[in-house]
C-alpha cells in the first residue's frame, strides 16, 4: 500500500490561458503515514512535435517510406517545495505555486501530423521512487510574435472568382461569378466572421448551394532519418457552413453569412516564430456548378490575431480571377435573398 493516499492539482477555472499571463495553483498531497525524505515538485511543460511519412525515392520499383520528424520545447519550468525537517506527517498537505507563460509561445494545436501541448504535472517521490503523480493539460492561446507586420486595416477585402461552363448537350455556355466581401481581414479567436457573398448565375441551371469554410494551412518543417530538412504543407477545415442559395438561371443574389472561430487557435505566424510550424488562414467559398463536374472556388486570405485592436492589416480591395476576362464589369446583381441556414441572414428579392 502506497504512503500517498491521493495527489491532486487545483488549478483556476480558466478555459483558455493567454500567453504572457500567469497561472496560480495548489498541489494537495494526502498521506496515509509519515513520509521520510520526500520530494514534492510541480512542473509546467510546453512541447511541439510533428511526424509524417513520405516516399523515400519515387524512382525505385518498390515502396519505401521515411519518417520526417521534429520537435520543439516552448516552456519548461519547475518548482521544488522545501520540506522542513525532511519529513511529512500523515494527513493533508497543500503547496502553493505560480508559473508565468512566456509571451512568444504558440497556441495549443492538434492535427494528424503535429501537435503543440501544455501541461502542469505534480509529482511526489522519495529516495528516487515515484509515489504519486498527476498531470493536467492546459489550453493556451498564443500571440503574434512580430506586431510590426500587422498595421491598421483601412479597406475591405473583396475576392471575385469566375468559372465558365459549356453544356454540350444543348450547345450552350455560361458562367458563374462568386464574389466574397469582408469589412476587415483581421480576426481574433472566438470572433464571428460576417461576410457577404454575391452570386451571379449566367447559366441555364440553378446554383443550389455554396459551402463556406475557414481553412488553416500549416507548413511543417522536419528532418528525415538522414538529417535532411523536409517540409510539408497541410490544409484542414477550422469551421464550416453550408448555405442553400437556389440562384435561378440568369439571376443574381446576395447572401450574408457568419462563421464563428473557435478558441484557442494558432495565430498567423511564420516558422521563425513557432520553430517547427507556420500558420496562415483562408476563408473559402465553394460551389458545384450545375450539371457539370466543375466547381467554383473563391479564397479570401485572412489573418488571425489575438485582439482586433492590437493586430490589423491594411490592404486594398483585391480581385482574383480564376479565368481570363474582365468579370468586374457588366455584372448585374439585382436580387438579395433570404437564407434559412444557421449563420446566414436573408432578405426577400429586391427588384
Amino acid at each position: 500500500m502506497s504512503t500517498v493516499r491521493a495527489i491532486n492539482l487545483v488549478l483556476p477555472e480558466i478555459e483558455v490561458h493567454l500567453a504572457g499571463s500567469s497561472i496560480d495553483g495548489q498541489l494537495i498531497l494526502n498521506l496515509r503515514t509519515t513520509l521520510v525524505d520526500p520530494v514534492v515538485k510541480v512542473e509546467l511543460v510546453g512541447r511541439g512535435f510533428l511526424r509524417w511519412l513520405e516516399e523515400d525515392n519515387p524512382e525505385l520499383d518498390y515502396h519505401k517510406s521515411t519518417a520526417c520528424t521534429n520537435q520543439a520545447l516552448y516552456i519548461s519550468k519547475s518548482k521544488n517545495f522545501n520540506i522542513e525537517d525532511g519529513w511529512l506527517d500523515s494527513g493533508v498537505h497543500s503547496f502553493d505555486f505560480q508559473f508565468s507563460f512566456p509571451s512568444g509561445i504558440p497556441s495549443t494545436f492538434t492535427s494528424k501530423i503535429g501537435c503543440i501541448s501544455y501541461c502542469v504535472q505534480g509529482t511526489c517521490y522519495s529516495r528516487q521512487i515515484v509515489l504519486a503523480k498527476e498531470e493536467r493539460c492546459l489550453l493556451l492561446q498564443g500571440t503574434a510574435g512580430d506586431r510590426r507586420k500587422h498595421v491598421k486595416d483601412t479597406a475591405p477585402v473583396v475576392v471575385e472568382a469566375r468559372k465558365d461552363v459549356v453544356y454540350f448537350c444543348c450547345f450552350r455556355h455560361g458562367s458563374v461569378i462568386l464574389r466574397i466581401s469582408l469589412e476587415k481581414s483581421v480576426f481574433c479567436p472566438g470572433e464571428t466572421i460576417v461576410f457577404k457573398t454575391d452570386i451571379a448565375n449566367r447559366t441555364c441551371k440553378y446554383v443550389r448551394k455554396v459551402v463556406f469554410a475557414v481553412h488553416c494551412i500549416v507548413l511543417y518543417s522536419g528532418f528525415s532519418s538522414r538529417g535532411e530538412q523536409r517540409s510539408l504543407e497541410d490544409r484542414s477545415e477550422v469551421t464550416r457552413l453550408e448555405s442553400r442559395t437556389d440562384t435561378a438561371p440568369f439571376e443574381a443574389m446576395r447572401v450574408t453569412s457568419a462563421l464563428v472561430l473557435p478558441k484557442p487557435m494558432p495565430v498567423t505566424s511564420s516558422l521563425v516564430e513557432n520553430k517547427i510550424m507556420a500558420f496562415r488562414y483562408e476563408l473559402v467559398g465553394t460551389s458545384e456548378l450545375p450539371c457539370t463536374t466543375s466547381t467554383i472556388v473563391g479564397r479570401v486570405p485572412i489573418i488571425i490575431a489575438v485582439t482586433p485592436e492590437h493586430f490589423s492589416v491594411e490592404q486594398n480591395t483585391m480581385t482574383l480571377h480564376e479565368n481570363e476576362g474582365d468579370i468586374s464589369k457588366g455584372v448585374s446583381l439585382h436580387r438579395d435573398i433570404s437564407e434559412t441556414d444557421p449563420g446566414a441572414t436573408v432578405s426577400r428579392p429586391m427588384e
